[in-house]
């Protein structure tokens, strides 16, 4: 299957692009939301968290303490190494277990750090980055997570750069804001990925007989 890395940085619009893809049929498997889901209440990562950071990192709930958590490992590198190390491994056990299930045209991974991780850039077999005016990435993430500006560009500064992740695109998607532009550029790729998948079943099969 053809599987496609989505990318972008922080407000640049990635969740709304994945939804119009799935909305017309795509796989979409969404790493963001795998680090929830094992980070949640009863998370599998959740006993080796509260094991190499002790419990204040854990929420009443039994929860990742998100916030706490984001303000250690912003001001540590060493923390931040040891959290990927624990949670990064589940992520991507878990997104192959959903990608040997998916069903669909072609397949979406939702990446947010794609072109800092490495390994996701040779796990998929094109990039498409969302992109967008860092101006409106800051003003986007201000108005929805009340972050202040210096918070946000604390963010951005630990994410590659805008630069870096057009270099690493194969396709790129303008979220500046117009609507009826994205579902006209992502109609436009969908269409450019179902006839990439159709050749690369071709060419299995051709090669395997």
């Amino acid at each position: 299957m053809l599987t496609i890395g989505l990318t972008g940085g922080i407000g640049s619009g990635k969740t709304t692009v994945a939804d119009l893809f799935a909305a017309r049929g795509v796989a979409v498997i969404d790493t963001d939301r795998i680090a929830h889901l094992i980070t949640a209440p009863g998370g599998v990562a959740m006993p080796t968290i509260q094991l190499a950071f002790g419990p204040t990192v854990v929420a009443n709930d039994g929860s990742l303490d998100r916030a706490r958590m984001r303000t250690l490992v912003f001001s540590n590198p060493e923390a931040k190494a040891r959290l990927e190390a624990i949670t990064h491994p589940l992520i991507r056990a878990e997104a192959e277990r959903e990608a040997n299930e998916a069903v669909g045209p072609y397949l979406i991974f939702v990446v947010p750090l794609l072109v800092e991780s490495g390994r996701w850039a040779e796990r998929v077999d094109r990039v498409l980055v969302v992109d967008c005016p860092e101006a409106v990435q800051i003003e986007r993430v201000m108005r929805r997570n009340n972050f202040t500006r210096d918070q946000v560009e604390a963010i951005m500064a630990k994410q590659a750069t805008r630069e870096a992740r057009l270099a690493a695109a194969h396709d790129v998607i303008l979220n500046d804001g117009a609507a009826a532009n994205l579902e006209s550029e992502v109609s436009r790729l969908h269409e450019q990925y179902i006839n990439l998948a159709n050749a690369k079943q071709d060419r299995e099969q051709a090669g395997g007989r």
